[in-house]
Parts: C-alpha cells; sequence; structure tokens
C-alpha cells in the first residue's frame, strides 16, 4: 500500500510524522529516504512525539548514531548520515537496535537497506518549492494506515 501526503513545511512534516507513530507497533522498523533537508529529521521528531519524547530531545546525527529512549515500546533513532562503509554498521550492530520490541526509524535508510527488515515501512521524501514536501509512505501491512 502506498500512501502521498504534501508537506507545506516542517509543522506539517512533524504532525504527519507523529500520525505515522501513532500506527507503528513493538517489531516496526521505518526507513526514512531523501535528499539532504528534505525533512526527516522533521519526521523522526513527530513520530518521536507520538511515544511522548519530547522534540528537542531529537536531533540529527553528530557523534551519536544510535539514539535509545526508554519508552515503551523502546523506541530508537537511528541516523547513518555519517556512516561510509559496510564495516561501519556491522560495528554498530544495527540489526541489535530493529525490530523485537523496539520501534526504530532510520534515517537515511538507502545505507544500510539490506540490513533492514523486508517489512520495514519506507518513507520517501521529495522537495518542490521551499518548504513543500511530497511524502510518500509505502508499507506491507495495510491495516490502519488508509487512516493516515
Amino acid at each position: 500500500m502506498k500512501v502521498e501526503k504534501i508537506s507545506l513545511g516542517p509543522d506539517e512534516t512533524k504532525k504527519i510524522g507523529f500520525k505515522i507513530g501513532k500506527l507503528l507497533k513493538p517489531g516496526d522498523v521505518v526507513g526514512l529516504y531523501g535528499e539532504l533537508g528534505t525533512g526527516k529529521t522533521m519526521m523522526v521528531k513527530g513520530i518521536a512525539n507520538a511515544f511522548g519524547i519530547n522534540e528537542r530531545e531529537v536531533t540529527s546525527a553528530s557523534f551519536t548514531i544510535i539514539t535509545e529512549y526508554d519508552t515503551t515500546p523502546p523506541f530508537s533513532h537511528i541516523d547513518l548520515y555519517r556512516i561510509e562503509k559496510d564495516t561501519q554498521l556491522i560495528e554498530l550492530g544495527l540489526r541489535d537496535h530493529t525490530g523485537g520490541d523496539n520501534v526504530s526509524v532510520v534515517e537515511w535508510a538507502e545505507k544500510a537497506e539490506r540490513d533492514l527488515p523486508e517489512d520495514m515501512i519506507k518513507v520517501r521524501f521529495k522537495s518542490f518549492g521551499e518548504n513543500m514536501r511530497k511524502i510518500l509512505i509505502e508499507v506491507k501491512d495495510e491495516k490502519n494506515w488508509d487512516t493516515l
């Protein structure tokens, strides 16, 4: 199933993220795809907020690539922007942070696609105009996603 949304700015992107977050369940992995500055971190802020995490606690990767939050279910924000080699993915233990009881959101998912679950929820961002974004959400499980 594919759902297309249009965001007119960062606040709308966060609202779409919040709605996505409310649909997630333990074991879900969300992969975010898009160029730099297209709204991936804004989306993470919205999803994290659905888990009770203040958006100020969510930042883009500088030195921390994986941030885990003590929520129910556990929430992980994984930002692969600075990852350049497959060996770095192995060292990170990416598979230990995805699936299971966790909900994980992976920015720059294209860098680790073969290490991520096949049933991952894919969110693709495309910019048009200064703040406008086309957001395409691809899910394997159609249940409830039509309410987005």
